[in-house]
């Protein structure tokens, strides 16, 4: 049976200018050395990693930095701690630093805020690489949350400063401003949200509902592929989540489906039209 799908590409899906900087750099030096250290997964899309690696990247951990000497090594868009560039200068480890500018700026109003000794409260994904640099600003005294129950047992001082991981949702970024000032801190709240990323949140809704059915193509350690995905399926519940193009199956559609394709901001835009090229087969 042939389904005849209409298929289109979301055209604001794809890379941010942060993993373009990031990627653009490692491929450059790719080219010119046949190889380079990365600092953890350059972007957090299995597909674009197995890409880069084939090139010659190396993807290595901070327990591995320490061990690393005279070498070029890449920091991610995510951005890095203080500590790490303690490490590189005694290693004599030349750093490449692709962090993104979004977040650098962040980084030094946390820094900012902790040294004339603010209560810094961040919200964000415990663990995630762009929490991780944060928190290193305040030498790992900043409260990190990823949902405000989290608060519900914490005494907290009066005054509190609140930032936000860049790819975190705006609406939830202000509700849980709005829930500090109920409980009767006084918050001083610094919206700190990627705007190219909570354009998308924005965007994407719309997209998703002029079609019969949504593919969301992200890695599964996606920050804000888990936030954009949420977006798409609230505009439209016939959307399906994947990060391979094997996960793709007939049976999910039906004979003349307008179908979208659409996804995070650390998916290429490669993979998408993969993701295009085999619905139109079907």
């Amino acid at each position: 049976m042939k389904y005849n799908l209409d298929v289109s590409i979301d055209k604001d899906s794809g890379f941010c200018f942060g993993v373009v900087y990031a990627i653009e750099m490692a491929e450059e030096i790719l080219e010119e050395d046949g190889y380079l250290y990365c600092l953890g997964d350059i972007v957090h899309n299995d597909e674009e990693v197995l890409r880069l690696k084939e090139k010659g990247l190396r993807i290595i951990g901070h327990e591995e930095l320490l061990n690393l000497h005279h070498e070029k090594v890449l920091i991610r868009a995510h951005g890095e701690a203080p500590e790490t560039y303690k490490i590189a200068l005694d290693n004599d480890i030349t750093l490449i630093d692709a962090s993104c500018p979004v977040v650098l700026k962040l980084q030094n109003r946390i820094k900012t805020s902790y040294d004339v000794k603010e209560k810094v409260l961040i919200f964000g994904k415990h663990g995630h690489a762009e929490v991780i640099g944060l928190q290193g600003q305040t030498n790992n005294e900043a409260l990190v949350f990823q949902d405000i129950s989290e608060l519900d047992h914490v005494e907290l001082p009066h005054d509190i400063t609140l930032y936000s991981q860049t790819t975190k949702s705006t609406d939830k970024f202000y509700e849980i401003k709005k829930e500090l000032i109920n409980r009767g801190h006084n918050v001083r709240a610094n919206d700190t949200i990627c705007r190219q990323v909570s354009s998308r949140y924005e965007d994407l809704g719309s997209f998703a509902e002029k079609f019969d059915k949504v593919v969301f193509v992200s890695g599964k350690k996606s920050s804000n592929g888990k936030v954009l995905y949420d977006v798409c399926v609230k505009s439209n519940p016939n959307t399906y989540f994947i990060s391979d193009p094997v996960e793709l199956k007939p049976e999910l559609f039906q004979e003349n489906d307008k179908v979208g394709i659409c996804g995070a901001t650390s998916t290429p835009m490669w993979l998408m039209e993969k993701v295009r090229d085999i619905l139109q087969e079907y």
